[in-house]
């Protein structure tokens, strides 16, 4: 095992130091170490190729955790609008597309819908880190951006189940699927519930006791309490770790806890796209070219297309719905694991899963090139537009600019019914109760300890 990390870590380090140098993006250079210590390129694998896997899975956990931290539940909530309808018309539109290429490829209807799952799905790990190295995070389309990705994941939970529905019985189970969207919304209300108003109070209160180290065991603990909680509840670990890293969001240490979490988050991310790149067999690459650029292509165009209407419909100016959608071009984690799942039921055809894997390379490399774009795109489709077309992207601008003035004016003093609900549950008679227990043992633990 040391012997693994040893490897993966040189690797890594040399090829993105090279990439760096070369200005090319770093996620990029992670997934080419991956194609050096992976099986295919010398005929053997450098490393072991389950423990590079676990702790790929749990990179994408802490990558989650880390873009929960920094969100907030009342920002998805004022997103809602956009996060919803532009979700849904980028799910829905990619899902056409995605079924078009697979009857157009001969796939059978199970193949053509498994691959349209893969396609509609951008990864919130790509978007994110491709946004803060490209210096956007401060802007303003990524909170929409977010929930856009948060919705996603949600819809994604839905979509494996309808799937494998599909490729089990090769028919519809409506009831199955009404359960689990109905499973999922009362366990996201009781989530709401019991980590928005409780774990920020109780937190506040034990403020003092929780230094660095105590801290981040602390939040660790939580989130992996919250992954578990999540599995056995039939959802994604992933959906589970990013809930916590917002509860924790609400608390007063967000902030530091965030920054304590940064190396971890750091080291484990680049070993989940090493484990993505040691899944890519050149071979394939060379043999299904073809395939690869055309569903990269579909990608990017449907992406964009998709995107940038999705977020004008939800209430985004243009210029913020275009760099929403030039920073979604791209399939990452989900693509993965919809692609595992039809593999493991049997039904998914032994060449979608390469070329999925190829075509993933292909956007995430060009992400940060088709972001950059979006700011020039956005100039000349103003420039070029219908006087009507410019009067409506003007019109758009002026009512968010107006909104975003009304909601930063003070609130007179008034609390949010999440503080004022914290407030009444940190007031109740149980909560101090269990809360001063605590701290009583905690005390004494500490004078029982014998002094060294």
């Amino acid at each position: 095992m040391v012997q693994d990390l040893y490897i993966l870590m040189i690797t890594a380090a040399v090829v993105s130091i090279v990439f760096k140098l070369l200005k090319q993006p770093v996620v990029l250079g992670y997934i080419v170490a991956g194609v050096l210590v992976g099986p295919h390129l010398f005929g053997e694998t450098l490393v072991n190729e389950a423990n590079v896997k676990a702790w790929g899975d749990i990179g994408v956990l802490f990558v989650l955790f880390c873009i929960g931290l920094e969100f907030r539940l009342k920002n998805l909530i004022s997103s809602g609008k956009v996060a919803a309808i532009g979700a849904l018309t980028i799910i829905g539109g990619m899902m056409l597309f995605g079924y078009a290429v697979g009857k157009d490829a001969d796939f059978d209807m199970v193949n053509s819908l498994f691959l349209a799952g893969m396609l509609c799905m951008s990864s919130t790990t790509i978007v994110m880190k491709a946004i803060d190295e490209a210096g956007l995070s401060k802007e303003r389309f990524v909170k929409g951006a977010t929930s856009i990705l948060i919705v996603e994941d949600v819809v994604a939970v839905v979509l494996m189940v309808l799937l494998s529905s599909i490729a089990i019985r090769h028919q519809f189970e409506g009831a199955e699927l009404a359960s689990k969207v109905l499973n999922l919304a009362i366990t996201l209300a009781a989530w709401f519930v019991c980590g928005i108003l409780i774990i920020p109070t109780l937190i506040r209160i034990l403020k003092k006791h929780l230094n660095d180290e105590t801290l981040i065991i602390l939040a660790l603990g939580l989130c992996l309490g919250m992954v578990l909680t999540a599995e056995e509840a039939g959802f994604s670990s992933a959906l589970g770790a990013f809930v916590m890293g917002s509860i924790l969001a609400e608390t007063m240490e967000s902030h530091r806890i965030e920054k304590l979490m940064t190396p971890l988050k750091n080291v484990f991310a680049a070993i989940f796209f090493i484990s993505v790149g040691m899944l890519i067999n050149p071979a394939s690459l060379a043999e299904y070219w073809i395939s690869i650029v055309y569903v990269s292509l579909v990608i990017v165009v449907g992406m964009i297309l998709f995107g940038t209407l999705g977020c004008w419909w939800g209430g985004q100016t243009m210029r913020d719905s275009m760099l929403t959608s030039f920073s979604f071009v791209q399939i990452g984690e989900f693509s993965f694991i919809i692609a595992s799942l039809g593999t493991s039921l049997g039904v998914l055809n032994p060449i979608i899963y390469p070329i999925i894997v190829a075509s993933s390379v292909v956007t995430t490399f060009l992400t940060p090139y088709i972001m950059k774009a979006a700011g020039p795109c956005y100039t000349f489709l103003y420039n070029h537009a219908p006087a009507s077309l410019r009067a409506k992207i003007d019109q758009r601008e002026q009512q968010v600019a107006a909104a975003e003035a009304k909601a930063a004016k003070p609130s007179g003093g008034k609390n949010s019914l999440a503080d004022r609900a914290r407030h009444t549950v940190r007031k109740t008679f149980i909560t101090k109760h269990l809360v001063n227990l605590f701290i009583k043992n905690m005390s004494a633990h500490d004078e029982e300890q014998p002094v060294s």
